[in-house]
């Protein structure tokens, strides 16, 4: 029990770490890599605690995709790192002041489930024969049903607005009309030239 808590507590300090680097890193690149490695490192703590679905899912769907997706929607938006520097001390006080009531709220919840006994000390290993894949199924599609419908809505949303973003229209973009690539005709395309033979020195 001693040795898993101490690497409870090495993983969580490292996710800890890699999530201000996210938050205070200048590269953009650099944010989204650490944010992979928040993600492998959470995924390990699922791990710890036998939630292996929840692993595997963290690791394949948002490392091996929707961090994929972010990295080349960064590259493609072409941030401009400096104007975003400038806006961070506007939007500095309203983002601490956030994280400081998610905290709070969190150490309320860990306190009072605590004081109920909900939060069993240590790690307690699952009866044999148990799969927490089902359990989890079974909770998803009964009791959350709404709000998983809700999350899927949510995500519908992300996709559409990541590809408007990149669709828009700046400087320097190059669009295709295909109108005019179907309407177009070879003499217009192909012009032939005649040249007198020359002569060779």
């Amino acid at each position: 029990m001693l040795f898993h808590s101490i690497l409870f507590y090495v993983f969580a300090a490292v996710m800890f770490s890699a999530a201000l680097g996210v938050v205070f890193s200048r590269n953009p690149v650099h944010s989204v890599m650490l944010l992979v490695l928040t993600f492998f490192q959470a995924a390990v703590l699922w791990l710890m605690a036998e939630a292996e679905f929840l692993a595997i899912v963290l690791v394949l769907v948002y490392v091996g995709a929707v961090m994929v997706l972010f990295l080349f929607v960064v590259m493609m938006l072409d941030v401009d790192v400096e104007a975003a520097k400038r806006g961070v001390s506007r939007y500095a006080p309203l983002g601490v002041g956030l994280a400081l009531l998610m905290v709070i709220e969190l150490i309320q919840v860990i306190w009072l489930r605590s004081r109920e006994g909900d939060v069993a000390s240590g790690f307690a290993a699952t009866p044999e024969g148990y799969s927490n894949t089902e359990a989890l199924g079974a909770v998803l599609y009964t009791e959350h049903v709404y709000a998983f419908e809700i999350a899927a809505v949510i995500l519908l949303l992300a996709i559409v607005a990541a590809i408007t973003l990149t669709m828009r229209k700046r400087p320097g973009l190059k669009v295709q009309d295909i109108s005019a690539q179907v309407a177009v005709r070879a003499k217009d395309r192909v012009r032939v030239v005649k040249m007198d033979a020359e002569k060779k020195q």
